[in-house]
């Protein structure tokens, strides 16, 4: 599979000069805006919006509304992509749903959020709140169990023979099917 790279350059905006997408569909409650407003106080940027360049100039987000909205006059980090109109709505759908389907390792989950200090209370309640949502379990992979078979192979000059040696060996009480490789 060939994936495209559609990262164009990093750049450095001020906030405020970014358009909002017009069909951004989410939205951002008070607590969340609060937590927020406490993670980027204590630790900063440590992510890049994600934008794309629109006629007549400037830069349409596809992710990163609440953070700029919340900084308009910072200078931010910004991953700007060569994605038209559809493609930026499907990344615009698709972007935090995609990560929202990840599961938890609850023990991790709980060992990390107990490391983590903070001074927010809107930090520390969206914190606790990690360790008793109804986020799915890790589940790690596994093992397929494979019944022990006998098989054989063979190879047959072209498909007419395929089709006799198949029907020999069904005729024999054997079970077959027949591949083309």
């Amino acid at each position: 599979m060939h994936i495209r790279d559609r990262v164009t350059e990093l750049r450095r905006v001020r906030a405020g000069d970014l358009r909002p997408h017009p069909h951004n569909w989410r939205t951002h409650g008070p607590a969340q805006a609060e937590a927020l407003r406490a993670v980027l106080a204590e630790v900063g940027y440590a992510g890049a919006l994600l934008a794309r360049e629109v006629e007549g100039g400037g830069l349409e987000l596809i992710d990163g509304h609440l953070r700029a909205e919340t900084t308009p006059d910072a200078i931010v980090p910004v991953l700007v992509v060569d994605l038209n109109d559809d493609e930026a709505e499907k990344v615009l759908l698709t972007h935090d749903p995609l990560g929202a389907m990840a599961g938890a390792d609850r023990v991790t989950l709980g060992e990390l959020v107990a490391r983590c200090e903070t001074q927010s209370d809107a930090l520390r309640a969206l914190l606790e709140g990690l360790t008793t949502q109804a986020v799915p379990d890790f589940v790690p992979p596994q093992e397929v169990a494979i019944p022990e078979s006998y098989q054989v192979v063979i190879e047959c000059a072209d498909e007419p023979q395929q089709q006799q040696v198949y029907e020999r060996m069904r005729s024999e009480g054997f079970k077959c099917r027949v591949a083309s490789l």
